[in-house]
């Protein structure tokens, strides 16, 4: 399966994308025509140059805004006036974009003004897009879009992205970074906070991910054949401010591929009864799982390591829970790429009754069948059979 990976290291934008697909090969002149098919050619024009960045070199794209002044007859740069959601859906429809492209295109801009208009408390159909309905990011969604459909991947996979710090001016003034906007967009999605001061994730770069992205996690096991870095516009002391996008192929696709995340903290000072309570109400607050590793912590003192795996929609009362109701000062969470059989639910018969068991199948060839052991317990308290006795009965009969 053909698949992109998005490796965020330094964030997301627009350009960013733009850059990294032609960096991986796809021809700028075939994206060039493509978006001449907006018909906007006389208010843009689009360019790619390499760049360096802490001595790694990657593609720029550029996007120059002109507009006729009504003085004369040459071209200036100049402020493109906001547009509504309905603006830009009349533009892309009325283009000879491929029809993929264009819905495509449309679902972005439809989520970034839903994110809008979420924190501006108002209709997604009245939202002015300030930042994001100028040319230059028109061109940098619609060309996005162009470029990954031109690369034909079946799915698109994506790193946690990483977030800047500080202020940004916007038209509403100066805004937190992320922008609200970006936040919105990025809810459930895996980020991580740095120490870089500056806007690693511009509002263009969060709806286009969000928007296409199958899943975000960390690189599957794949066998990459082109890679490609896009260029910011900004220099970063700490860091290249580049995207970086590998291009590859999975060769066998599990039944289920999913990203999970594991939550982990080591105690050294808790009672074992409170153990027990923890790992109980950590289930019932939607753990996938939980269990203890014992350990030895500073000056030799024996400790356990509590994990805990769980989506990413839990982690925030998980950690709570982890905060409160143990001694800890701190947690640590990472997210996780896990692997899981297609499963089925079948029934047993066995003399006792039937015993429910669980099958799970890999590319759809059946691999085990695994007796419900709370069935199995059941049998056993009820006949005073022994458990092990029941457990294999049940194995003989599937």
């Amino acid at each position: 399966m053909k698949i992109v990976y998005f490796d965020c290291f330094s964030g997301i934008s627009g350009d960013m994308v733009l850059g990294a697909l032609v960096d991986t090969g796809i021809d700028p002149d075939y994206i060039k025509t493509e978006l001449s098919k907006l018909k906007l050619d006389e208010e843009f024009s689009l360019d790619f140059h390499k760049t360096e960045k802490h001595g790694i070199f990657g593609t720029q794209a550029k996007v120059e805004i002109r507009e006729h002044s009504q003085e004369s007859n040459h071209h200036k740069h100049a402020h493109v006036p906001s547009r509504h959601l309905a603006d830009i859906f009349s533009l892309i429809d009325s283009s000879e974009l491929d029809s993929t492209v264009r819905e495509k295109s449309k679902n972005i801009f439809d989520r970034l003004a839903e994110a809008e208009a979420k924190v501006h408390n108002t209709e997604k159909e009245n939202v002015h897009l300030h930042e994001v309905s100028g040319i230059d990011s028109i061109v940098d969604i619609v060309g996005a879009v162009i470029g990954l459909n031109k690369l034909g991947a079946e799915k698109i996979y994506v790193s946690p992205l990483s977030l800047g710090h500080g202020f940004v001016e916007c038209s509403h003034g100066m805004m937190p970074v992320p922008v609200p906007g970006t936040m919105a967009l990025l809810q459930d999605i895996p980020i991580r906070q740095t120490d870089i001061p500056k806007e690693l994730v511009t509002p263009t770069g969060a709806a286009i991910i969000s928007t296409l992205a199958d899943r975000f996690g960390v690189m599957p096991n794949m066998t990459v054949f082109h890679v490609g870095y896009g260029a910011g516009s900004r220099d970063l002391e700490m860091q290249p401010n580049l995207l970086r996008i590998c291009i590859g192929e999975i060769s066998t696709l599990p039944e289920t591929n999913d990203c999970i995340e594991i939550i982990e903290t080591n105690v050294d000072d808790m009672s074992p009864e409170v153990s027990g309570y923890v790992m109980e109400k950590l289930f019932d607050c939607g753990a996938l799982d939980v269990f203890f590793v014992p350990l030895f912590m500073k000056k030799g003192r024996p400790a356990i390591q509590i994990n805990v795996i769980c989506s990413a929609e839990n982690r925030q009362k998980l950690m709570h829970i982890l905060l409160t109701e143990t001694t800890t000062f701190g947690v640590r969470y990472y997210a996780a790429d896990r692997v899981i059989l297609k499963r089925e639910i079948v029934e047993i018969a066995t003399q006792w009754g039937p015993i429910r068991a669980k099958r799970g199948y890999l590319n759809g060839v059946l691999i085990k069948t695994v007796p419900e052991y709370e069935d199995c317990k059941s049998i056993a308290e009820q006949t005073g059979i022994p458990l092990r006795t029941v457990f294999q009965e049940a194995l003989r009969n599937i």
